[in-house]
């Protein structure tokens, strides 16, 4: 459980499939998000997509979707696959927080202890990607040590945990390597 200063307590869990509905709610409030990762704004399909959106060689059993919710609303997301590139790192495809619960210490917080769980079992590096205009996210990841890398253009392939899409230009790859 995480408490923050405004609305209570915050419950990071595994994602239902009655969680469904409140993370489509949840990808249509972050429309400025997915405009500039991929230009347009996510599409109801986008949420059944992030149980089968792998890297290659990542195997259904790696990937973690985890909810943020305050009482029954989700107020965030957190796509990860463990044990990827390689057997000491993860990737992190998506991570989300609610435009209502941005800048309340929610989304920092609850990376903190990720990143500490995922220290505990013996991730020695995280990978994510932002876009390379969007500056929340960019400060976001320099508040927690992550090294930002240049933009790179769409190649096909993957991109954190999952393919990308060809209209996906000018990510950053972001990476943290733990020390514990």
């Amino acid at each position: 459980m995480v408490e923050t200063e405004i609305g209570g307590p915050v419950t990071v869990r595994e994602m239902t499939p009655e969680d469904e509905p409140g993370v489509a709610a949840l990808f249509a409030a972050c429309e400025d998000y997915f405009v500039a990762a991929t230009g347009d704004p996510a599409l109801p399909a986008d949420v059944q997509s992030l149980y089968y959106a792998l890297p290659e060689g990542a195997d259904p059993d790696q990937k973690r979707l985890l909810v943020m919710c305050r009482g029954e609303s989700v107020l965030g997301l957190v796509d990860v696959v463990d044990r990827h590139p390689d057997v000491v790192g993860c990737s992190v495809g998506t991570f989300l927080v609610a435009p209502e619960a941005r800048r309340a210490g929610i989304g920092t917080h609850v990376a903190r202890r990720l990143l500490e769980e995922a220290a505990g079992r013996g991730m020695r590096h995280v990978t994510a990607t932002c876009p390379s205009g969007w500056e929340p996210g960019l400060g976001f990841l320099r508040s927690l040590g992550f090294e930002i890398g240049p933009p790179r253009e769409a190649s096909g392939g993957t991109v954190g945990n999952r393919l990308r899409r060809p209209e996906e230009t000018g990510l950053c790859t972001a990476r943290l390597r733990q020390t514990r």
